[in-house]
């Protein structure tokens, strides 16, 4: 299926989603790329990285899961680097606080659409740089996010808007399939006085097979 009159295509499917089975809007493959206007190059988003956003990771799976057995109520609640923003339409289907936020021109568009194929009341979503100040975005009590650590950079990034955007009593919920830059994002967080705890997962939800990686819980050390 091709997406309208641009150059990359799409598919939808049923995926579990917190213990729910949702209509999700993905890109076909690892092979799409759509730029025309440089949009993404200009976010600092390669050919080779560009179609990340529209896939569904099992590490996203996994922090949907986690957020449909988390209590949120009354927290204000931030997905940073959503991509499909499935832990978002977790928290939209419980009636949260839920604001998603990435860096890719599109994810945003795709967020709309699967919001609509299941019924779900539109959400707000943020264009947040991890590098950039993001003035408007506000602080948040609950800050979740799923392999977003995959590059060597990114501990210190995502700690530094962390820091950024958190309450002084905020949690900070990480899924990451062990791809090593852990140790040195415990680190930056243990900065801000962050204390972690770890708990490895070992399948995915509703039987959907093995995954290697942890659930991160950061908590403020008072």
């Amino acid at each position: 299926m091709t997406d309208g009159t641009v150059g990359y295509h799409v598919q939808v499917g049923p995926l579990d989603v917190g213990g729910v089975q949702l209509e999700i809007r993905t890109l076909l493959d690892r092979q799409q790329f759509w730029d025309p206007d440089g949009e993404a190059e200009r976010a600092g988003i390669s050919s080779a990285s560009w179609p990340l956003f529209g896939l569904a990771w099992p590490s996203g799976q996994v922090l949907a899961d986690a957020m449909s057995r988390t209590d949120f109520t009354g927290l204000r609640v931030l997905e940073m680097g959503c991509g499909l923003a499935l832990a978002s339409l977790v928290v939209q289907r419980c009636h949260g606080d839920i604001t998603a936020s990435d860096c890719h021109p599109l994810a945003g568009a795709f967020l709309t659409e699967n919001l609509r194929l299941n019924r779900l009341a539109v959400l707000p979503y943020a264009a947040a740089d991890w590098a950039g100040d993001n003035p408007t975005l506000g602080r948040f009590d609950l800050l979740v996010g799923s392999d977003v650590l995959y590059e060597p950079a990114q501990p210190a990034l995502l700690a530094h808007f962390i820091g950024l955007h958190a309450t002084p009593t905020a949690q900070v919920i990480i899924v990451d399939p062990d791809r090593g830059n852990r140790p040195a994002f415990t680190r930056h967080m243990a900065v801000l006085g962050f204390a972690a705890t770890s708990e490895r997962i070992t399948t995915l939800p509703a039987g959907g097979g093995p995954y290697k990686g942890r659930l991160l819980r950061y908590l403020r050390v008072q």
